[in-house]
């Protein structure tokens, strides 16, 4: 059989065989296989030619998402799957971009934790979460969490934090409120307790009781519509309480309320 036509077409090339059969190759497989109009090959060369250039088109589809930003292998594989390369053929992409270094799980983990230290907000738990969701194994992950320290980063959060939450809630609940989001944020109960104590947080009365009479404004009128007297004074005490105010506080709140 002979090579009748090679035309250039966008990314590809349109190889056509004997006039008639028709195959895309990339200009890697034009090269490799130094292919030329009226070359002759046979089948077995053919079939050499339809598997390079399934190959190098995955390949150079890989490189291209790559060339964004860092993938993990996972991350690469689905890419693939999804422009339809044959799966024969992804494991062997894989590796060899692994070979040439452009994909690197190991190196991605670093890069990924390096850069939540420095700009993100994220504690260990949420990282390593993140990162199994990308397809990275939990071996390559635990070690390198656990060479790290946190504390700064949980300090720098937990300032943040104070800065949100601080003239909307009491100092109990602000206290809660922080370590909770902290937790949520992937750091462990002690990393944000100890982020917590290292905060400047003073105690103003004049706030303080401000948002207890707003909070009571509030929960006056959900009770009030089903509860009077001893009982709305009781449903209004529970109330605020759970909402970190001070016993004291509140029965002097009522006092002037009720």
């Amino acid at each position: 059989m002979k090579i009748t036509k090679i035309e250039k077409k966008k990314r590809l090339y349109l190889l056509e065989i004997d006039e008639k059969d028709k195959l895309y190759v990339t200009e890697d497989t034009i090269v490799h296989f130094m292919l030329s109009k009226n070359m002759e090959i046979d089948e077995t060369t053919l079939k050499d030619i339809q598997r390079y250039a399934q190959f190098s088109y995955g390949k150079n589809l890989a490189l291209y998402q790559i060339s964004f930003k860092q993938r993990t292998s996972d991350e690469v594989k689905k890419y693939l799957e999804k422009h339809e390369i044959d799966n024969q053929y992804i494991p062997e992409i894989i590796e060899n971009l692994k070979k040439e270094n452009w994909i690197n799980d190991s190196q991605y983990v670093e890069t990924y934790l390096s850069q939540n230290l420095t700009s993100g907000d994220k504690g260990g738990y949420v990282l390593k979460q993140k990162l199994l969701q990308k397809g990275v194994d939990a071996q390559l992950i635990d070690p390198k969490i656990a060479e790290l320290d946190f504390s700064d980063l949980a300090e720098k959060t937990a300032q943040k934090l104070l800065r949100k939450y601080q003239n909307k809630l009491s100092t109990k609940t602000l206290k809660e409120k922080i370590i909770q989001n902290m937790m949520n944020k992937g750091f462990s109960y002690t990393e944000a307790k100890d982020a917590f104590e290292t905060l400047n947080i003073e105690k103003d009365e004049e706030q303080e009781f401000e948002l207890l009479n707003k909070e009571l404004d509030k929960q006056y009128r959900k009770f009030s519509k089903k509860y009077e007297g001893y009982e709305l004074n009781q449903r209004l005490t529970q109330a605020l309480t759970r909402k970190g105010f001070s016993y004291d506080d509140i029965k002097s709140a009522l006092r002037d309320y009720l």
